[in-house]
């Protein structure tokens, strides 16, 4: 059945109440018509408001997707992970048993003093500062001033880095006095607060 354009001229003469009878043509042309605007009422009707609501749920799917790929991820290598917390667990253990307690501090003035002579080295200054507290330590500053040869200095840092506890050289200064060499510095040790020691 082919198409008949020239029958759509009738369309201002129909009558609604002679649907049956109207010619093929126009009834096609009608229903397109309805089924468009039918669509286009479903559109703002039914759709549009629903718009928003699908792209936040698109936006939220892409989210879980990301979530869920970096749990996956963390997932596959759960094994290796947990290794290396072990092996941090163990060298903070390690790190905080070379921190000195309240009790031992007194008894690092000791070994300072007994490295600094067995390096042959005069003590002229040995003061404990005033503590630093930080978040997971304390600082332990304390000033010293030695005199000796370029040798029993070097000797007398050397032990130092050396001992038991942490100890670290800050702001140091050799000067020459005569034949001999005179080092002053700040040397910081650590001591654990109630918050990091756990």
């Amino acid at each position: 059945m082919k198409f008949d354009f020239s029958k759509l001229k009738e369309m201002n003469d129909l009558d609604f109440e002679q649907v049956a009878y109207w010619p093929f043509e126009v009834k096609i042309v009608v229903v397109v018509v309805e089924a468009i605007l039918i669509g286009v009422l479903a559109f703002y009707l039914l759709v549009n408001d629903k718009l928003p609501v699908l792209e936040h749920e698109q936006a939220t799917e892409i989210e879980l997707r990301g979530q869920f790929e970096a749990k996956y991820r963390i997932a596959v290598n759960l094994k290796a992970y947990e290794e290396q917390l072990e092996r941090i667990q163990a060298d903070f253990s390690s790190m905080l048993k070379s921190l000195p307690t309240s009790d031992e501090t007194p008894g690092l003035l000791d070994d300072i003093t007994y490295v600094g002579i067995s390096a042959g080295l005069n003590f002229k200054l040995l003061n404990w500062q005033q503590e630093i507290p930080k978040e997971f330590y304390t600082e332990l500053p304390i000033q010293m001033e030695v005199a000796g040869s370029y040798h029993e200095i070097g000797s007398f840092v050397s032990d130092l880095a050396g001992l038991p506890r942490i100890v670290t050289v800050h702001d140091f200064e050799i000067r020459r006095d005569g034949e001999t060499l005179k080092l002053n510095l700040q040397a910081k040790t650590y001591r654990t607060t109630a918050t990091g020691a756990q």
